[in-house]
């Protein structure tokens, strides 16, 4: 919680906002389960504050017409889902409401600050004997102030707003690095900030620079810069392990205070982890009062989680692959930055904006479905950006059990189970490849098949799925029908955060820490999943088709000889709708399977490790194995022309291809950067090097 501060009104008109009518809205968007039961629009960003009260309030800060942003109080009631036998001598407990239903967790405590509500659940922490992140703590303990506000007032953030609406300040800076040295270091008083960028997106930009300002002056400016712009978000790559702590390190030497706050405070700061997939980042989390921070690098990390086509996270990397980076576009290699901005300033300054703008562009993209997400759940925008799909599921079913007042279960306790069906049938090149994808296998067996937890007294599982998955239909009509780029953008990004939202159902079941949890619904799914999927199989392969690779919902297949072998491209083309039309008739209701590429040719080379090459001559390469960015940038080359070799027939030319390279590391004519690689370290340093001796 921030100190004690008067209220703040701040005015900015560099941005209007462009106010929904309710025909533009996605219909329904007040209904309490999705949404949240609360009306109000405008509300951009909500913090928990101390007051000379008994009680805390809670901070609201609202988009008001004309483009001010007000703040106003709230009371705020902070609470603790407990078992009946825990109430008694629970201290600073000032009420308790029963629950309805044959939970467990059966009684709402409320309490008059969050002080209170921290001191209570040390003492359940002691009476129970669990921490409460265990599943079968007697109690539920929510540890964010501003989601238990949010669950029980039933608010949720931008609601009557689109995402241009949000003001985004992208940050981005430049330090020198002392001689000897390869990285800066905030520490060595040397290593100074030299540039600092700035923009937003109404077009307006700013740098600062170290030539014509003390980085004292320059840190100074920067802060308020910050304050005069008012953004709703901060944006940056690598903001939260470079960015920020280099600029609080280096106002803290200077005596400067960093007041980024929409209060004049200065940010918050702890140790934190995000974990997407299999990846875990360690980074230092800012909270900055009444505003938000969004790292593009967790993003770009977040997208490829779920396609696994990044070639690498860096932001010149990420932008290329996106098509992002200008033509013209300015890049100067880390370690040369010093010696650059004593030699040639204008180049600095060029390099400087693009990373700016390409930041800028970046979160365009890759930002909008969190910020439909965050007008669904009772999280503030920054958390949507960094929390699990899983637990977005939790805090719907939770939000709408408290709405109810009905009370909680216990998680399921976990058990393995089987997965889903992969298996690679080809191995080496194959042409004439199709590719085609079960719908939402897993949320569809659910909906068909009536499969949602078993704790689940009141319904709400099935009845998400069912409304995020109708809605997203009438996103896709509305985008498909949409007159204007903006109302297709919208409906694209209102779209793709419901797909977000609905593949993560099934996963939901499986997870330790949900609520909700249901590990015999879930092994039933993946069990109904594979026999609908060996029996597509046992289809294709009756009709003449061979299939190359499954992987849980998605097929890699030839097609059959009638489709390969027609006399005409009409004739193929017939064969082959008559094939689709086929495999899609023999489905079961509820089930849709969409044929959604054709390759050239594919390289299979293990399960989950595959290259394809499309008539457009563009390759793809997915899987470790082929793209590992644990390795050196020269191999990764080699095996990206080898693997075009491949694909076009040319394997003629692989001998010359190998000697190319033998004789390039023979004959040293490339930097030593291209046999070298990078390692993120997960650990501190000095544990680092304690691990290696």
């Amino acid at each position: 919680m921030g100190a004690k501060k008067d209220p703040v009104v701040s005015t900015s008109n560099s941005l209007k906002p462009s106010r929904l009518n309710p025909h533009d809205y996605p219909e329904g968007a007040s209904d309490p389960v999705l949404f949240g039961c609360a009306p109000e629009s405008g509300l951009v960003a909500v913090e928990v504050v101390e007051t000379d009260r008994k009680a805390d309030a809670a901070r609201l800060f609202f988009r008001a017409e004309g483009g001010t942003t007000v703040a106003k109080e709230t009371p705020f009631t902070p609470f603790i889902i407990a078992e009946e036998r825990m109430v008694k001598g629970c201290p600073g407990v000032c009420g308790v409401e029963t629950l309805t239903g044959a939970g467990p967790l059966n009684r709402c405590l409320f309490f008059g600050t969050w002080r209170d509500c921290l001191r209570a659940k040390a003492w359940l922490v002691r009476q129970s004997g669990f921490p409460a992140s265990a599943p079968e703590a007697p109690y539920l303990f929510l540890n964010d102030p501003v989601q238990q506000h949010l669950m029980l007032s039933g608010r949720t953030l931008f609601k009557g707003m689109r995402f241009e609406d949000l003001r985004r300040l992208q940050v981005d800076i430049e330090c020198l690095t002392s001689m000897g040295y390869e990285f800066c270091n905030a520490d060595r008083a040397e290593d100074r900030i030299i540039a600092i960028g700035l923009a937003d997106q109404s077009g307006w930009e700013e740098t600062l620079w170290g030539s014509e300002l003390s980085e004292k002056e320059l840190l100074e400016r920067f802060v308020t810069l910050v304050r005069e712009r008012d953004p709703d978000v901060i944006e940056g790559h690598n903001i939260f392990n470079f960015d920020l702590p280099y600029l609080a390190a280096r106002a803290r030497l200077h005596g400067i205070p960093l007041a980024l706050g929409r209060d004049g405070s200065e940010p918050r700061r702890r140790a934190s982890r995000f974990t997407v997939g299999e990846r875990i980042i360690a980074y230092e989390r800012f909270d900055i009062h009444g505003r938000h921070v969004v790292d593009t690098l967790f993003l770009a990390h977040a997208y490829d989680v779920a396609h696994r086509s990044l070639d690498g996270f860096g932001l010149k990397e990420v932008a290329r692959h996106f098509g992002l980076a200008a033509h013209d576009r300015t890049y100067i290699d880390g370690g040369r930055i010093s010696q650059e901005f004593m030699r040639d300033l204008a180049k600095v300054r060029r390099y400087l904006q693009d990373d700016v703008w390409e930041t800028q562009a970046l979160s365009g993209l890759l930002s909008p479905s969190n910020f439909i997400q965050t007008q669904m759940l009772p999280f503030s925008y920054q958390n949507v950006c960094v929390r699990g799909s899983a637990a977005k599921i939790d805090a719907l079913m939770i939000r709408e059990y408290l709405r109810q007042r009905h009370a909680l279960p216990r998680p399921d306790q976990p058990r393995p189970f089987a997965g889903g069906y992969t298996a690679m049938f080809v191995r080496g090149v194959v042409r004439n490849v199709h590719h085609c994808d079960i719908r939402s296998l897993y949320p569809s067996l659910m909906l068909v098949h009536r499969l949602g937890p078993r704790t689940d007294e009141l319904g709400v599982f099935l009845k998400l799925l069912e409304e995020l998955r109708a809605r997203r239909l009438a996103a896709k009509t509305s985008m498909q029908a949409g007159k204007t780029r903006g109302e297709r953008l919208y409906f694209e990004a209102f779209q793709s955060a419901l797909k977000l939202l609905i593949n993560s159902f099934y996963g939901y079941l499986g997870f330790t820490q949900a609520r909700f949890n249901d590990f015999d619904a879930a092994e039933r799914i993946t069990q109904l999943g594979r026999e609908l999927l060996h029996s597509i199989i046992a289809w294709m392969r009756e009709q003449g088709a061979t299939p190359i690779e499954i992987d849980t919902d998605g097929i890699y297949f030839v097609p059959p000889p009638a489709v390969l072998r027609a006399a005409t491209p009409e004739d193929g083309r017939q064969a082959l709708a008559q094939f689709q039309a086929a495999l899609a008739a023999r489905l079961p209701q509820g089930i849709e399977i969409e044929f959604d590429a054709e390759y050239v040719a594919m390289y299979s080379y293990k399960m989950k490790n595959y290259a394809t090459l499309d008539e457009n001559g563009e390759i793809v390469i997915k899987g470790a194995a082929l793209k590992s960015r644990g390795l050196e940038p020269f191999q990764r080359d080699f095996l990206r022309e080898l693997i075009r070799l491949k694909l076009e027939g040319r394997t003629d030319e692989l001998p010359a291809l190998k000697a190319r390279y033998e004789q390039a590391i023979r004959g040293r004519e490339w930097p030593i950067e291209k046999l070298a690689k990078t390692e993120r370290l997960q650990d501190a340093a000095a544990t680092y090097a304690a691990k290696v001796a």
